[in-house]
């Protein structure tokens, strides 16, 4: 028998300091005004000094923690969505176990960029209906300002820093709020958004050449899969979760540009009551940015719970994936 999942508790957190793009002005031969036509982004959160991208997941997987209303100690599995995490080990997964006081769960990472929180969100129903576990915590975290190019205007100004967090259990009533759920994978495009690790070859062998540690992204290509891949695909998951568009109450997606998101929303037949956007305030923080519009939405009352709600993200890879979900009150 299928056991049911659970959405119990939803957080997110963001550095406090803010990068405007006035600020943006000082080091880079842009405006405000070229950002925003292009991007909708008008400010954005950077880690600075010491913090990392562990330090915003711990945060986030406490709050949503306190939302879920749970023990730390019930948690069994814990997984971090984190395109580039602090240390290539231990795993973000690991560190935020011990952050927590997880002792009882397994942690591991996983890799799917700003569609890390769907991807996590399915093995983590997986790993619920089967049995295998009982109380899952996802955690997305990304501190991508370091590891841009902040000479490269076309990339550095799209991406804020910040961490989103989700409990998943066992549902108490039976009710299933996960309605269906979507990942792809096309590894033939995953050079449109890459990020090689540098590293030296032994000098006993032929030398290596060494690249930069830093994003390179082709925005046009990134663009044209997006707006010709993303809006069928929802549209399909919505189907196959047994609803129309109009039975859905919110379009809630990763926050890469606003045009983008225009796209998905004029084909879903969405005016802007129903699509939450606050990509001007945090730019592109990569899987964290749906968990992030979630609950800033809930906390300013545009979205109204319980209510049905389609997650979905995309990001490098290429990946992407949708969620069909039911959204309780008090998760946020």
């Amino acid at each position: 028998m299928t056991i049911p999942t659970m959405i119990a508790g939803v957080s997110f957190h963001v550095p406090e300091t803010v990068i405007t793009n006035e600020d943006l002005t000082k080091i880079l031969d842009t405006s405000d005004e070229w950002i925003t036509t292009r991007t909708g982004i008008k400010e954005r959160h950077l880690c600075s000094g010491e913090e990392n991208a562990n330090d915003l997941g711990i945060a986030a997987a406490k709050k949503a923690i306190e939302n879920a209303k749970i023990n730390p100690e019930e948690i069994d599995l814990i997984i971090a969505a984190a395109s580039v995490s602090h240390y290539a080990y231990p795993s973000a997964g690991c560190v935020i176990q011990a952050a927590i006081g997880a002792k009882n769960a397994t942690a591991f990472d996983i890799t799917a960029a700003c569609s890390g929180l769907i991807y996590g969100m399915k093995i983590a129903k997986a790993f619920i209906s089967s049995g295998m576990s009982k109380t899952v915590l996802v955690v997305a975290t990304d501190a991508n300002s370091k590891f841009m190019d902040w000479t490269d205007r076309s990339t550095c100004v799209l991406f804020g820093d910040g961490a989103g967090a989700m409990v998943l259990k066992e549902s108490v009533d039976g009710i299933e709020d996960i309605l269906e759920i979507e990942t792809v994978s096309d590894g033939e495009k995953g050079m449109f958004i890459s990020m090689p690790i540098s590293g030296q070859n032994c000098p006993l062998v032929e030398p290596n050449k060494e690249e930069p540690m830093k994003v390179y992204m082709n925005g046009k290509e990134v663009y044209k899969f997006v707006v010709t891949t993303m809006p069928d695909a929802i549209a399909k998951c919505v189907e196959r979760a047994g609803h129309t568009p109009e039975e859905i109450d919110y379009l809630i997606p990763h926050q890469a540009n606003v045009r983008i998101i225009d796209a998905m929303a004029e084909r879903l037949g969405y005016n802007s009551d129903k699509v939450i956007v606050n990509i001007d305030k945090y730019g592109n923080t990569s899987a964290a940015s749906i968990p992030i519009a979630l609950c800033e939405a809930v906390q300013e009352g545009k979205v109204k719970l319980p209510c049905k709600a389609i997650l979905t993200g995309f990001g490098a890879g290429m990946t992407y994936g949708t969620a069909i979900v039911r959204l309780r009150e008090g998760i946020c």
